[in-house]
């Protein structure tokens, strides 16, 4: 099992990365807005379903890197917190606006292929747990792919519940969201705010588990 003592640093977290209008989560919203509610969902379902491709190659690639050497574990951990700010600052800097594509209306067993892909395939999703969850795995504990697992499947449960949520939300409110341009044009200032502050709080608990 995953070392307690980090765990409701690791839920915080995670809530608080998740709550980052990434490409899936951009993808989830573009399709509520655009369909309704059931086909955000049924986006949701399949973007996180997908999303387990990443976590069972987090838990077999990470654990043979730090079965092989501690000390290249650590370095993966401190520059997965690298990443996390590089992000961070990226989004700030960046000129681009976030904004919903137009979408045509698809049946909903497309809609969940969609999102498998989407979650399957993209390759940001697979960096984020290679950047995020070492940082929240004790080797002195044992099991480590156990601990990997069980930390990526937490993710990914409470990744269903927030990108449900959003799903909800955007399909309620599509009809205003379309006409919002205000909403796409700040969102890149809360989520850069949020990476470089995971990013430093990762680097921190790096920090403390570099024994």
């Amino acid at each position: 099992m995953p070392p307690t003592e980090t765990l409701p640093l690791f839920l915080v977290s995670s809530l608080a990365l998740l709550m980052v209008p990434g490409p899936a989560v951009l993808y989830i919203v573009t399709r509520s807005i655009a369909q309704g509610r059931r086909a955000g969902l049924a986006s949701v379902a399949g973007v996180d379903f997908g999303a387990l491709v990443h976590v069972v190659a987090a838990a077999l690639g990470l654990s043979a890197i730090l079965l092989s050497s501690a000390v290249l574990f650590n370095l993966v951990k401190f520059a997965g917190a690298g990443y996390l700010i590089y992000l961070g600052v990226q989004q700030l800097l960046s000129k681009k606006e976030a904004a919903p594509l137009e979408l045509r209306t698809q049946p909903i067993g497309k809609i969940f292929r969609q999102g498998l892909l989407v979650g399957a395939l993209n390759p940001k999703t697979a960096l984020f747990f290679f950047a995020f969850l070492p940082q929240f795995v004790n080797p002195k504990l044992g099991h480590v792919p156990l601990q990997f697992l069980v930390l990526g499947l937490i993710f990914v449960g409470m990744a269903f519940v927030t990108d449900s949520i959003f799903a909800l939300l955007a399909g309620t409110l599509g009809p205003w969201l379309r006409h919002k341009a205000s909403f796409w044009k700040r969102q890149k200032y809360v989520s850069g705010s949020i990476y470089i502050g995971l990013g430093i709080a990762a680097a921190s608990t790096a920090k403390g588990h570099s024994s």
